[in-house]
C-alpha cells in the first residue's frame, strides 16, 4: 500500500480569497515504511506575501520570485502522488487550496476521498487533548526541535512519524519485501535493526527445571550418546 505524507503552505487561509500555494512537501510510505523518495517544491504564487502567513513560514515574496508557477509543477507533482493514499493533519485545508491550483490550471482534481486527515484520528483517539503536530510530537516523544517555523517537506517527515505512532507504532518485522510504486528504495525494512532491550528478559525457568536439565546433559555426555 503505497501513501504519501504530504502538507503545503500558502499565503493565507482562502484560496476563495486569491491566496495561493508556496511550498509542498511530500513523504513516499509503503507499508507503512518510508521508502526515502520525497517530493520538495516552492512556487510563485505571482503575488504579495502577507505578513500573517509570513510569520508563520517565514518564505518571503522575493525568495519566491525564481519559483516555478503552480501550471509548471502540476503535472509533475499529480506523477508523483500517482494513485497513493494522502496523509495530511487538517487534510480539508490542504485539499481545498490543491483542488484550487489544480482547477485553475485545468488539471485533474483530487478526489474527495483522496486523503486520510491525521488530525481526525488523533481527535478519535485523544479527545479533547491538544492535537496539533508539536501537541502530538510531545505526546509520541518525537524530535521537533528543527521546527521553529513551518516548512513543508519537515512537516510531511514529522508528520510521517505520527502517523505511524497514530496507527499503532511502525512494526518493521511485519514488511517482508517492499517495493516501492513511485521511484522510491525497495525493501525499505530490509536493513531495520531493532535497538537492544534496555532490560534482559528474565528466566521462566525455575531452579528446579535448571538443575533437572543440568544433570540431563551430564548423563548424555557420560552416556556417550554424542560423539566426542
Amino acid at each position: 500500500m503505497r501513501e504519501i505524507v504530504l502538507d503545503t503552505e500558502t499565503t493565507g487561509l482562502n484560496p476563495d480569497e486569491g491566496h495561493r500555494i508556496v511550498e509542498i512537501g511530500g513523504v513516499e510510505l509503503f507499508n507503512h515504511m518510508p521508502t526515502g523518495n520525497t517530493y520538495h517544491q516552492y512556487i510563485n504564487p505571482q503575488r504579495d506575501m502577507p505578513e500573517e502567513a509570513f510569520a508563520v513560514h517565514g518564505i518571503s515574496a522575493e525568495f519566491l520570485a525564481d519559483k516555478p508557477v503552480f501550471t509548471e509543477i502540476a503535472q509533475q507533482f499529480l506523477d508523483f502522488i500517482g494513485d497513493a493514499k494522502l496523509v495530511i493533519h487538517n487534510a480539508a485545508f490542504d485539499v481545498r487550496f490543491l483542488n484550487a491550483e489544480l482547477g485553475w490550471c485545468g488539471k485533474r482534481r483530487l478526489a474527495p476521498d483522496v486523503a486520510l486527515d491525521t488530525l481526525e484520528i488523533a481527535r478519535k483517539r485523544f479527545p479533547g487533548a491538544q492535537n496539533s503536530l508539536d501537541a502530538l510530537c510531545r505526546r509520541f516523544a518525537i524530535d521537533n526541535s528543527n521546527r521553529t517555523l513551518h516548512g513543508a517537506l519537515l512537516d510531511s517527515e514529522i508528520l510521517a512519524e505520527v502517523y505511524l505512532e497514530l496507527i499503532g507504532g511502525r512494526q518493521p518485522g511485519l514488511v517482508l519485501s517492499v517495493v516501492s510504486g513511485g521511484g522510491g528504495t525497495a525493501d525499505a525494512g530490509r536493513d531495520y535493526t531493532p535497538p537492544p532491550r534496555p532490560r534482559p528478559l528474565p528466566p521462566r525457568g525455575t531452579e528446579a527445571e535448571a538443575a533437572a536439565h543440568a544433570a540431563f546433559v551430564a548423563d548424555l555426555a557420560e552416556g556417550g550418546l554424542w560423539p566426542g
